[in-house]
């Protein structure tokens, strides 16, 4: 018994840790070498990872988190424009935090 609450204590942890954020992306964005459609997706972060979901459409890269002085008052994205047109995800920064990704893969 002890030990299957110490199982659910370590899981429960694990799923508190991350941090999970909603984001619109207003137009097909490359994460880490993968297209994803424009829409809403769930992003979480996790030990420098970050992981864009909705439905079957998931995207996973590694960040650097990074803390500004102050809160940002809107979601913004910087793009980098790759030579096929396409635009590959460079940073994110959160609304309502102060927390800056910047995408290393």
């Amino acid at each position: 018994m002890t030990r299957k609450f110490l199982i659910l204590f370590a899981m429960a942890a694990a799923f508190a840790s991350a941090a999970t954020y909603r984001v619109k992306l207003l137009q097909p964005t490359v994460v880490a070498g993968t297209t994803l459609k424009a829409g809403e997706y769930k992003l979480q972060i996790e030990d420098n990872k970050a992981v864009f979901s909705a439905g079957k459409n998931v995207a996973e890269a590694k960040v650097k988190v990074e803390n500004a002085d102050q809160k940002y008052t809107s979601t913004s994205f910087r793009y980098d424009r790759a030579t096929d047109g396409s635009l590959k995800l460079q940073e994110v920064k959160l609304a309502g935090t102060n927390t800056r990704l910047v995408f290393t893969d």
